[in-house]
Order: C-alpha cells, then structure tokens, then sequence
C-alpha cells in the first residue's frame, strides 16, 4: 500500500507526498536525479535513473560535463528522459553532510530551487523529487525534509508553469519525515491557508 499526501497551497498549486514508491516510474513531465558531481551515474536513485533511462541520459551527462566540468553542489542541468515516462530528468547535486558547519543548509535549499527554476525554463508543470543527500550524502532526515518542505513551498508559490510537486520517497520512514516535516510547516505558518489532505492506494 502506498501513500500521497498532499499540501495544498492557496495559489493553486500543490506539493505532495507519495511513497513508498520508485521515482524511475512516475509520469511527472520532469524527475530530480539526486547526482554526483561527475553527472556518469552512481548509485541509490542516481544509478536507478540511468538504468532505467538508459544511454542517452548518460551521453547527454557527458555532453553537459565536457561543455562545464563537474557540477557543485547545489546546482543542477537537464537532460532528456531517456526511456523513462518522465520527459526530462533534472540532475541535481545535493552536499555532502559534514556536521551542519559548512553551509550544507543553504546548498541543500539551492537544489529545490534550481530543479524548480529549471523546470519552470522548460514550462513543465509537475516535477517530482527524491529526498536529495539523505542517503549516501548522509544528510540527518529531519533536517533535510525540512529544508525542502519550507523551500519547495516557497519556489513552487512564485514558480510561472510548475503547478505541482511530488515527493517520491522510497520508504515508510523516509515519508514519514516528510510528512511530518509538512506538518510543522503548516503549523508555523498558521495565516499562509495551507492543508494537508491523505490518500492511500
């Protein structure tokens, strides 16, 4: 049984919730790949994106790294879905935690942003993200879904074609914190009119 959680916002929009699930199989226009500086695959979501996509994501990756380097954290390109449903997979750098000291908030918050100002160049209007740094990367959970509740709400709000945003978390646990972190969100901004609605499937 999967979950969606949806937080509605009163301009229209949504951002939702949705898991235990498989990124690699959502129907979104665009998916966030949670990549590596390198853009050539990994693994956890970055390799299942490649594999599932196949060749023509990494051949355009290489295209991209040939013209700019390696990506740093908190930036992202776009490429093409490959073989996947989406049309475009959006390929993100998330920071490596180490302890909080070295701006590891503010590059995280820089992801969602960029995939949402990307996405809105490319007038896409559904774009579903994994929870970027929280595996390998070692973000703490809690904080990171914090960090992208609060800054996906924000982006999506002024965002021109993005109307909405799924987050597609591979585990109970890992849509749990989100959950649970849109949860405090609403709390905080008790005047901003937003709820949550639940669904299961």
């Amino acid at each position: 049984m999967d979950f969606t959680i949806r937080l509605v916002l009163p301009v229209g929009k949504a951002v939702e919730f949705h898991g235990p699930a498989d990124i690699t199989k959502e129907t979104s226009e665009a998916i966030v790949n949670a990549a590596n500086s390198s853009l050539l695959g990994g693994g956890g979501v970055d390799g299942a994106i490649h594999r599932a996509g196949g060749p023509s994501i990494l051949k355009e990756c290489q295209r991209i790294v040939a013209e700019i380097g390696r990506l740093s954290a908190g930036k992202a390109v776009v490429t093409g879905g490959g073989r996947l449903p989406a049309q475009y997979v959006i390929h993100a750098v998330g920071p490596i935690y180490h302890g909080g000291e070295f701006d590891e908030a503010k590059t995280l918050a820089s992801c969602y942003r960029e995939c949402i100002r990307l996405a809105d160049e490319h007038a896409v209007k559904s774009l579903s993200f994994p929870s970027i740094s929280t595996g390998a990367y070692g973000y703490p959970l809690t904080e990171a879904a914090g960090i992208a509740v609060a800054t996906t709400v924000d982006a999506v709000s002024g965002a021109h074609h993005v109307r909405q945003v799924r987050f597609v978390l591979f585990d109970v646990g890992t849509l749990s914190a989100y959950v649970r972190a849109a949860e405090r969100f609403c709390r905080a901004n008790p005047a901003s009119q937003h709820k949550l609605e639940k669904s299961c499937a």
